[in-house]
C-alpha cells in the first residue's frame, strides 16, 4: 500500500498523534526530589544517575512508575479495584505522555519455602504440561507433577438445591504431586534437644537453656516442675520413659499450679507454637540466633529433598524425571528439551525452549529450576523477573529498571547491555537507575540528579548526551572517567583462614588459605561459586561478622535512630536530664502522641481508592506528646534531636550537657560509611537501597569480630562513594580487622592486596579457584577474564 503524496509536491504534516515524543514531568515533589521538571525522549535508552540518595528512584519509580501503574488501575471497575493495591497520587503538579510501565525492580522475590524458579517464571508449569502429555507411566493431569497440589479423596453425600432437593452420593480425587511427608517443602526440620536445656540439671536447679525461660517464671517453667507428670528435683537423664514422654510430647492438658488452672504441654510442642510458628526475620536478635542453633533441617529423606511425590517421580519422558530435569543445569536442561522431537507438543516445547534460553541470555543459566526463589541475590532476582518480558510482543511500553548491572561481572555487563537495547530497539522507552559508566556509555539521554543527597539533593543537576555529562562539573561527570590504579605495595598477611574441600553448590573441592590481615577481595563471573565458597564454606568458629544483601525489614516506624540501636542512649541521656523514665522518650512506647499513636500521620482508609494519610493535628507530625516535648537536653527537645542530620547531631552528643558517648559511637560509624547526611528520624521506608546496605554496614561494624565478609558492598553507591568506602576498609584493615569482600567493580579489586578469582565460567563450568594473588599480578597473566577486564580498567 504506497503512502498518498501531497498534491503540491510538498511532504504531508506528520500526523498529530506523532507529536507526542517525551513524557514530560513538572513540579514532581515527592520524598526529596526539589520541584523537578523534565522531559524524557520516548522510544530511546535514558539513564538515571547520581549519588546514592540524590532522587534517582524517587523520580523513576516513585513518580513516573507509581502513575503510570495507578491511572492503569482506575480502568478497573470499583469492584476489581477493591482487590488491587491501593496506589496515592504521587507529589507532582503535571505528568504528560505517560505509557504503560512496567517496572522491574530489585525487590527480592518470596521467600516462602514453596516458591523456585521455576515457579517464578512459569516454567515449571509448561514442564508439568510436558510431563502429563508426555511421562511413562502416566499418572495424571500436570497437578499431579505440581509440588504445591497435595492428592486428596473425599466421598459422602452432597445436597443439590436444584428443582427438588436431593441428597446424592459423589466421591472426589484429586492427584497432585506434593510429597506428604515434607508437605512440598524439601526438607523437614528437627529439634536439637541440647539446646532446649542441660540434661545434667534438674528444673529446679535451673535445666532450660531457652531465652526468656527463668526458673522463677510462672507460665513457662513452673508450669512444668509443679505439674505432677516429673519430679523437679531429679536431672533430666534420669527421667523414667514416661517422664521423658510427658516432660517432651504430652498434648495438652489442664493442670492446676497454685491454684490457678493453666495448661500443660510436652516441650517440643511448645517450641513449636512460640518459636517455630513466627517470622524468623521479626525476632529480637538472640531469639533469631536460638532458633537458628535449636532447629536443623534436613532433607526429606522420603522424596530426596525433590519436593515430589513417589508418582510424580515415578514418571519419566525417555529417562528423566521432572525432579531430574528441575535439578539440572538450565544451560543443561535447554539442550534436553531441545533434543525432544514430538510434533504432538511442538508448540509447547517452542514456548519452553524461548523460557530456557532467555535465562542463558541473561547470564542465569547456571541456576536450575528448583533452586528456592528466596537464595537469589537482588540482581539475580531481578534478572529472573526480565525473562518474562525479553520475548514479549508488546511496544511502546516504558520498561523500568533498577541496576540491572547489579551481581554482574564486567563479562556480563555487556550482554545486559545487548537486551536494553534491543528492547529499545522494539520501539520501547526504557528508563534505568544506574551507576556503572559501562551501562551510562549505551544512553541515548542521560539525567544526572544531585548535587547530594538527602536534603541535598532532589535536584537536576545535567540533563542531555553522555558526552555532555562527560564535559559538565557534575560529580558524575567528573567522577565518569575515574579508574583507579593498581596497589603496588601490599599488606602482609597476619594468619589465613584454611578452607578445606570445599563442595557447597557447584564447588569442586576446593582447598584455599584465605589470608587475614589484608584486604582478600573474592570474584568471578556470577554464578562461577564465590558466594558458596565464603557463605558456605568457612568455619562457624572464625568469628566472622557477615553483612550480606538480605533487605533491612523495617516499617514507616522504624529509622535510623531506632535500627541502629542510637535511640537506647539517646533515651536515657533525656531520662537521666530531666528525672524521668526513658520510655517517655519512645515514639512507639508511652511517649507517643494519643492523636496518630507516635506515626505522626494519621491514615485514612478509603476502601478501593488511594488511602490519605494527613499530618496529625494534636503533635503537628511530630510523634509526641506535648508534655513529653517540654523536657529537654542541651536546649533540644527528643523531636529536634530526631530532626537533626547524622553530622549536626554527632556535633551535639560531643560535648556539653548532652555529651553522651555511647551515641556518639554510633553517630561516627554512621558518618564512616557516608551517611552523614540522614536524619535521625527519617523513616526506614523513604532509604535508597544504597543508603540501606550502608546502614546495615554501619551497623554491623560495632559486631564483635576480627573478620568482616561484606557481600558487594558496591551495590547501589555511586562512582564518587565507591572512593569513600575504599577508605572505609582500608581503615577497618589499618585497625587490625580482617576484611574479605565478595565483588565485582574493579576499583575494588585494583584496591586489594590480594584476590582470589573462581570460575572459569557459571554453574558446573565454574567451582574452581582460577587464580590466587594480587591485582598486579592478576592484571600481569591476563590468564581468566577477571584479569582481562582488570587490565582493560586500569588501562595496563
Amino acid at each position: 500500500m504506497s503512502k498518498a503524496a501531497s498534491t503540491d509536491g510538498r511532504p504531508p504534516a506528520p500526523h498529530l498523534a506523532d507529536s507526542h515524543e517525551y513524557i514530560r514531568v513538572h513540579g514532581a515533589r515527592e520524598n526529596n526530589l526539589k520541584d523537578v521538571s523534565i522531559e524524557i525522549p520516548k522510544r530511546r535508552l535514558t539513564v538515571f544517575t547520581g549519588v546514592s540518595g540524590s532522587g534517582k528512584s524517587s523520580l523513576v519509580f516513585d513518580t513516573i512508575a507509581a502513575e503510570s501503574q495507578r491511572l492503569i488501575n482506575e480502568t478497573y471497575s470499583a469492584f476489581v479495584q477493591g482487590f488491587m493495591p491501593t496506589l496515592s497520587r504521587p507529589e507532582v503538579d503535571v505528568l504528560e505522555g505517560l505509557t504503560t510501565a512496567i517496572a522491574v525492580d530489585q525487590s527480592r522475590m518470596g521467600g516462602d519455602p514453596r516458591s523456585t524458579v521455576g515457579t517464578a517464571t512459569d516454567a515449571n508449569a509448561m514442564l508439568r504440561i510436558l510431563f502429563s502429555r508426555l511421562g511413562r507411566p502416566h499418572v495424571g493431569p500436570p497437578s499431579a507433577y505440581a509440588f504445591n497440589v497435595p492428592s486428596v479423596r473425599a466421598s459422602g453425600a452432597i445436597t443439590v438445591e436444584r428443582g427438588d432437593k436431593k441428597a446424592v452420593k459423589a466421591t472426589f480425587n484429586r492427584t497432585g504431586g506434593m510429597c506428604p511427608r515434607c508437605e512440598g517443602r524439601g526438607t523437614v526440620s528437627d529439634i536439637d534437644l541440647t539446646q532446649l536445656y542441660d540434661d545434667s540439671k534438674s528444673l529446679a536447679e535451673g535445666a532450660f537453656t531457652i531465652p526468656g525461660w527463668k526458673s522463677d517464671s510462672f507460665w513457662t517453667v513452673r508450669v512444668y516442675a509443679e505439674s505432677g507428670f516429673l519430679d523437679p528435683d531429679k536431672p533430666i537423664r534420669d527421667f523414667t520413659e514416661q517422664e521423658l514422654r510427658d516432660f517432651l510430647h504430652r498434648e495438652p492438658t489442664k493442670v492446676k499450679v497454685e491454684g490457678v488452672n493453666l495448661t500443660y504441654e510436652g516441650l517440643i510442642p511448645k517450641i513449636q507454637k512460640s518459636f517455630l510458628s513466627k517470622d524468623k526475620e521479626a525476632m529480637q536478635p538472640h531469639v533469631r540466633a536460638f532458633v537458628e542453633r535449636a532447629v536443623t533441617f534436613t532433607p526429606c529423606p522420603e522424596c530426596g529433598g525433590t519436593r515430589l511425590s513417589e508418582g510424580a517421580r515415578s514418571s519419566k519422558i525417555g529417562d528423566v524425571s521432572i525432579a531430574e530435569a528441575c535439578a539440572m543445569q538450565i544451560s543443561d536442561l535447554a539442550e534436553w528439551v531441545r533434543g525432544l522431537d514430538e510434533p504432538s507438543v511442538a508448540p509447547l516445547l517452542a514456548a519452553l525452549q524461548g523460557t530456557l534460553d532467555s535465562f542463558g541470555e541473561i547470564g542465569l543459566g547456571y541456576l536450575s529450576l528448583d533452586r528456592p526463589a528466596g537464595t537469589l541475590s537482588g540482581g539475580e532476582a531481578q534478572r529472573v523477573k526480565m525473562i518474562r518480558h525479553l520475548g514479549s510482543s508488546l511496544t511502546d511500553v516504558t520498561y523500568v529498571f533498577d541496576e540491572p548491572t547489579a551481581g554482574l561481572h564486567p563479562h556480563d555487563v555487556q550482554r545486559m547491555n545487548k537486551l536494553l537495547l534491543r528492547l529499545r530497539d522494539k520501539g520501547n522507552t526504557v528508563l534505568v537507575v544506574e551507576h556503572k559508566p559501562e551501562v551510562i556509555a549505551i544512553a541515548d539521554h542521560v539525567v544526572d540528579l544531585g548535587p547530594g543527597a538527602g536534603t541535598g539533593g532532589g535536584a537536576v543537576c545535567f540533563e542531555g548526551t553522555v558526552e555532555g555529562l562527560r564535559a559538565s562539573d557534575t560529580a558524575t561527570g567528573r567522577h565518569l572517567d575515574d579508574r583507579a590504579a593498581v596497589k603496588k605495595d601490599v599488606r602482609t598477611p597476619t594468619g589465613a583462614l584454611e578452607i578445606r574441600g570445599a563442595t557447597t553448590h557447584n564447588l569442586c573441592g576446593v582447598d584455599v588459605d584465605v589470608p587475614l590481615g589484608v584486604l582478600a577481595v573474592v570474584t568471578g563471573v556470577a554464578g562461577s561459586g564465590k558466594s558458596s565458597l565464603v557463605h558456605g564454606s568457612i568455619p562457624a568458629e572464625a568469628g566472622v561478622v557477615s553483612v550480606d544483601q538480605s533487605p533491612i525489614r523495617g516499617s514507616r516506624r522504624s529509622n535510623p535512630a531506632t535500627y541502629t540501636g542510637l535511640l537506647e542512649p539517646v533515651r536515657k541521656a533525656f531520662a537521666k536530664a530531666n528525672g524521668v523514665k526513658p520510655a517517655l522518650f519512645s515514639a512507639n512506647s508511652e511517649g507517643a502522641c494519643p492523636g496518630c499513636n507516635g506515626a505522626g500521620v494519621v491514615y485514612t482508609d478509603l476502601a478501593m481508592m488511594a488511602g490519605v494519610a494527613s499530618t496529625c493535628e494534636e503533635c503537628e507530625g511530630r510523634r509526641y506528646q506535648a508534655a513529653v516535648l517540654e523536657y529537654r537536653l542541651g536546649g533540644r527537645d527528643i523531636s529536634e534531636v530526631l530532626a537533626m542530620p547524622v553530622s549536626e547531631a554527632a556535633a551535639f552528643f560531643a560535648d556539653g550537657e548532652a555529651r553522651t558517648p555511647a551515641a556518639q559511637r554510633v553517630l561516627a560509624r554512621l558518618a564512616d560509611v557516608g551517611l552523614g547526611y540522614l536524619t535521625l528520624g527519617q523513616p526506614l521506608t523513604t532509604l535508597s537501597g544504597g543508603e540501606r546496605q550502608r546502614l546495615k554496614l554501619a551497623t554491623h561494624m560495632a559486631d564483635k569480630g576480627g573478620v568482616y565478609l561484606l557481600d558487594e558492598p558496591t551495590t547501589g553507591l555511586h562512582l564518587a562513594d565507591v572512593e569513600q568506602l575504599l577508605g572505609l576498609l582500608d581503615r577497618l584493615v589499618d585497625s587490625g580487622k580482617s576484611v574479605i569482600v565478595v565483588e565485582h567493580h574493579q576499583a575494588v579489586m585494583a584496591h586489594a592486596d590480594w584476590i582470589i578469582d573462581l570460575g572459569p565460567g557459571a554453574g558446573h563450568d565454574g567451582g574452581r579457584i582460577v587464580f590466587e594473588g594480587t591485582p598486579a599480578d592478576l592484571v600481569a597473566a591476563r590468564s581468566t577474564v577477571t584479569g582481562e577486564h582488570l587490565a582493560a580498567y586500569v588501562g595496563a
